[in-house]
């Protein structure tokens, strides 16, 4: 009982930081990524690290696959846990039926820097809410016939001018339309359907890009901070009809047509641009521990011209703890050509960046984690470099603390304006998912 109210206790003051932080807000978002440590906000921990205890008993009823047990997954009389709380199974599916096809949830993240990243983390000194994210779903699955599914993604935070469909005309879906509030705002960065009939499926809406390792999504990455690759050099999302095959147990083929990059519903009209780009490329399993995932953009990416990009993952499980990820971008595109004034009044060539980002990630057990990331990042001649270390801390299976230090800078000094060049870059946030 003491546990209990302990863990009540603190999931009450988890939450209120987080609704208090979004109020005050007023004044002043692939296979491999699931092999993420700590990731997955819909996944359970175990699930994505692995666990020891053997699955459950089947039920009788043949719509659930498991028995419902604890938060770890295992049933508690054969497994113990390193949770400082005991529980903290606290999610929106349990308003559901367990066997319902359809999930909602989502996450609070807040955290807090001392120094800007100039990526996601620009607004440094203050304590705030990232992401106010709330989702549903139901996977189609076409194991059994032709099926269909749904996503839909909500936001609330900082961090929505960063996720909105910023490559819009002005005005269309959730860009430049009344949804900002100062430095925070609302973003709707995915909305699709989706159809599947075997190893086929497709999806046709607004959805997250394939390209690169990292994610908008908070709780499927490690790290509290962002790449600059992932930041300056990737599409977050599109607009469009993506088709997936599952050629066998080892590759994936996807292939799709979408409306350029990062729009919503809208098709970037201005300076003679149409967006209207092939998104594609293959996810291959080299043996059981290892991935090699190959993702292509190419054509009319709408604001920021014609272009071709590309995104290379190989990510790899040296141990059962251990995990090595390499990761590589290139991109070329056009950039805004502006007036005196700066407003801009066309595109011209001279968009070209190319990167590679280093991750090790271990697993110490199913609470704790720490990892590592080294950066570079060479945009239009001139080399970026930083590195950054962090841990994962669960002190119960529905919250994660991160902690991280970072250090960037700028060898060739041709971008000094880079934030906090050289300067220790000390950061922590909390996600709690529901």
């Amino acid at each position: 009982m003491r546990n209990l109210k302990t863990r009540d206790w603190f999931l009450t003051l988890a939450t209120a930081l987080g609704l208090a932080t979004t109020a005050g807000a007023q004044e002043n978002a692939v296979a491999q990524r699931a092999d993420q440590i700590f990731a997955g906000a819909g996944d359970s921990l175990v699930q994505q690290i692995g666990h020891d205890c053997a699955p459950e008993t089947p039920l009788a009823d043949p719509l659930c696959s498991i028995t419902p047990c604890d938060g770890l997954g295992c049933d508690t009389a054969t497994c113990d846990n390193c949770y400082l709380f005991d529980g903290g199974d606290w999610s929106l599916q349990n308003l559901c039926d367990d066997c319902s096809p359809y999930k909602i949830g989502g996450w609070i993240q807040s955290g807090y820097h001392n120094r800007s990243t100039g990526l996601f983390n620009d607004r440094p000194g203050h304590y705030a809410t990232h992401q106010a994210w709330l989702y549903a779903e139901k996977v189609a699955d076409g194991s059994n016939g032709v099926d269909w599914g749904f996503r839909a993604d909500f936001m609330y935070g900082l961090d929505a001018n960063d996720t909105q469909a910023f490559g819009n005309n002005a005005g269309e879906w959730d860009y430049l339309n009344g949804w900002d509030h100062g430095s925070f705002g609302f973003a709707m960065p995915q909305l699709y359907g989706e159809v599947a009939y075997g190893d086929w499926s497709m999806k046709v809406g607004h959805f997250f890009t394939l390209l690169g390792y990292e994610v908008v999504t908070a709780p499927d990455n490690f790290f509290y901070s962002h790449a600059f690759t992932m930041y300056n050099s990737e599409a977050f999302t599109h607009t469009g009809a993506l088709s997936t095959y599952q050629v066998n147990d080892n590759l994936s083929v996807y292939s799709g047509w979408t409306l350029g990059w990062d729009t919503g519903f809208d098709q970037y009209s201005d300076f003679g641009q149409h967006g209207s780009s092939w998104l594609g490329g293959y996810s291959f399993g080299l043996g059981d521990n290892a991935t090699f995932t190959h993702i292509i953009t190419v054509g009319d990416f709408g604001a920021i011209g014609d272009g071709y990009s590309q995104s290379i993952v190989l990510d790899v499980a040296l141990t059962d703890k251990l995990n090595y990820v390499f990761q590589s971008d290139f991109l070329t595109a056009e950039s805004a050509v502006l007036d005196l004034a700066g407003n801009q009044i066309g595109l011209a060539g001279g968009n070209e960046s190319y990167g590679i980002n280093q991750y090790l990630l271990y697993s110490v057990n199913e609470c704790v984690g720490v990892g590592g990331r080294f950066e570079w990042w060479k945009n239009n001649g001139d080399s970026i470099y930083a590195i950054t270390g962090g841990v994962n801390y669960k002190p119960m299976p529905s919250l994660t603390l991160r902690p991280e230090i970072r250090y960037q800078w700028d060898p060739g000094t041709n971008n000094a304006g880079i934030a906090s060049e050289g300067d220790a870059i000390f950061g922590m946030d909390a996600i709690l998912t529901f």
